[in-house]
């Protein structure tokens, strides 16, 4: 069944419009042009209109309207109504406090609002996918025009919705809000991904938010699905150019990721094998952006992560290696005016060494 967005009239017919592969706008939540003026055809035979949401959620603002939690200050999930008041929110969301958040009312018990949520759910569904075939404009009451009017698809901008709803809720710790959101954008590039292909911007997509599934399952203690996760991200984003810096970054980051988890959970060689991965990935983004200091700090954080596997599993000398290799990278690091941000990690990561090497002195 196609989805509707239940405000417009109009349903949207198969996607078969041409459009750029790989356009949703989906990372780091960045926002993104919707809407604008209309665009006249060539001939004049046609106009071309930019849908707006009537409830304000544009890619332009994010801001809230009558769908929204107001407590995760996303999209509502699991709809739930307090009693007696029958402020809706969610339900993770409503279930920390015993007071209505917006009127202050004694919350007697919760009910779940199924009505509503099956509003939220549609309006999802159709949100930023809304389309029009060319149609009479004397039917849309515009009497005495002969031209066509088609409203562009603006799906494009789905992923980006979807991203900016899951960061608002995963910030607030409405992490099922934030899986829900997340799992729908990644089915989105998926559909994408079997039409046109493994293109850099998709795969790069499909990445990055599977790295935040990822995130969002080891919030909440499921390591398991965190790695599956986190893994499928890798696997994407190795397919794609190391000379990207953002994409080369999100991959190094997902495989630390995993190395953390079974750091955690004990398996030490499993955890230093994905440590070594991130390493060479990092090595190999240096090799093109040689004067990109932000790789050089990568770099020096995948060593350090590296030699504290090797000395957690006994490899003393390598460990002892590395730790100097990191801090000579940092130590003859010269960071612009521009990059002042910079310096208080470098810092850090450099305290950090140091203060491994003071502990090995001290035994």
């Amino acid at each position: 069944m196609t989805p509707v967005c239940p405000f417009v009239k109009a349903s949207r017919p198969d996607d078969g419009s041409p459009r750029k592969p790989g356009e949703c706008p989906i990372k780091h939540g960045a926002e993104h042009e919707g809407g604008g003026k209309a665009k006249k055809e060539s001939g004049g035979e046609s106009a071309t209109v930019s849908p707006k949401c009537p409830f304000g959620y544009d890619s332009q603002t994010f801001k809230l309207g009558p769908l929204s939690c107001m407590i995760c200050q996303a999209l509502l999930f699991d709809c739930s109504k307090c009693v007696p008041c029958s402020h809706v929110y969610c339900k993770v969301c409503i279930s920390r406090f015993k007071d209505c958040p917006l009127c202050g009312a004694d919350v007697e018990k919760i009910e779940a609002d199924t009505d509503l949520q099956s509003v939220v759910d549609r309006f999802i569904d159709g949100h930023a996918r809304i389309k029009r075939s060319p149609v009479d404009m004397d039917k849309e009451g515009e009497a005495g025009e002969n031209k066509k009017v088609i409203y562009e698809d603006v799906s494009l901008e789905r992923g980006a919705f979807l991203v900016q709803q899951a960061m608002r809720a995963f910030r607030a710790q409405n992490v099922e809000s934030a899986k829900s959101r997340l799992s729908l954008c990644a089915e989105d590039i998926r559909g994408r991904i079997e039409t046109v292909g493994n293109t850099s911007e998709l795969c790069s997509q499909l990445g990055a938010v599977l790295g935040m599934l990822g995130d969002c399952c080891r919030s909440v203690g499921d390591a398991g699905s965190a790695v599956t996760y986190f893994e499928e991200s890798v696997e994407f984003l190795s397919k794609l150019s190391a000379a990207d810096l953002e994409i080369t970054h999100t991959h190094s980051v997902s495989l630390n990721k995993i190395g953390d988890l079974k750091y955690y959970d004990g398996d030490l060689e499993a955890a230093r094998s994905y440590y070594m991965r991130s390493l060479n990935v990092r090595r190999d983004a240096i090799k093109h952006h040689p004067s990109v200091s932000s790789q050089t700090l990568d770099v020096a954080v995948s060593l350090a992560k590296v030699a504290d596997a090797d000395r957690s599993i006994g490899n003393e000398d390598a460990a002892l290696d590395r730790f100097h290799e990191a801090i000579k990278l940092l130590e003859s690091l010269t960071l612009k005016p521009e990059e002042a941000g910079l310096e208080q990690r470098r810092l850090s990561v450099l305290e950090f060494l140091k203060n491994q090497l003071a502990e090995k002195q001290s035994d």
